[in-house]
C-alpha cells in the first residue's frame, strides 16, 4: 500500500492550509483514514479520523478550526486546517486500516512538514 501525501508548508498565523492524502495498491477497502502529527522529542499524536460511516473524531485542540473528508472513489482523506496556530507546526502523516490480500493493516504515508510561523 502506498499513501501519497501532499500540501505541506509555511503558513503564517491565522491562515489556512489543505492536505491530501490518496492510498494505491492493492486495496480491497478501507475503514478508517486519518491524519497524526509529530514534533520532535514528543509522540504522534492523532489530529483526526473519518471512519467508513463518514463520522469523525478530532483533538481537542483542533476542533472546530480542522476538518476531515474522504473521496471513497479516490481513496483519498483530505484535512482541512483554518485559523492555524504555531503550535500546529509538525509533519503530519496519512494514516489508513485497510484490507490487503485478505488481511486488515495499518499504513502510514511519509509525512508532509506543515510550519506555521510569521
Amino acid at each position: 500500500v502506498q499513501l501519497q501525501a501532499c500540501g505541506g508548508g509555511l503558513v503564517q498565523p491565522g491562515g489556512s492550509l489543505g492536505l491530501s492524502c490518496a492510498a494505491s495498491g492493492g486495496i480491497f477497502t478501507i475503514n478508517k483514514m486519518g491524519w497524526y502529527r509529530q514534533v520532535p522529542g514528543k509522540q504522534r499524536e492523532l489530529v483526526a479520523r473519518i471512519i467508513s460511516d463518514g463520522s469523525t473524531n478530532y483533538a481537542g485542540s483542533v476542533e472546530g478550526r480542522f476538518t476531515i473528508s474522504r473521496d471513497n472513489a479516490r481513496r483519498t482523506v483530505y484535512l482541512q486546517m483554518n485559523s492555524l496556530k504555531p503550535e500546529d507546526t509538525a509533519a503530519y502523516y496519512c494514516n489508513v486500516l485497510a484490507v490487503t490480500q485478505g488481511v486488515w493493516g495499518v499504513h502510514w504515508g511519509q509525512g508532509t512538514l506543515v510550519t506555521v510561523s510569521s
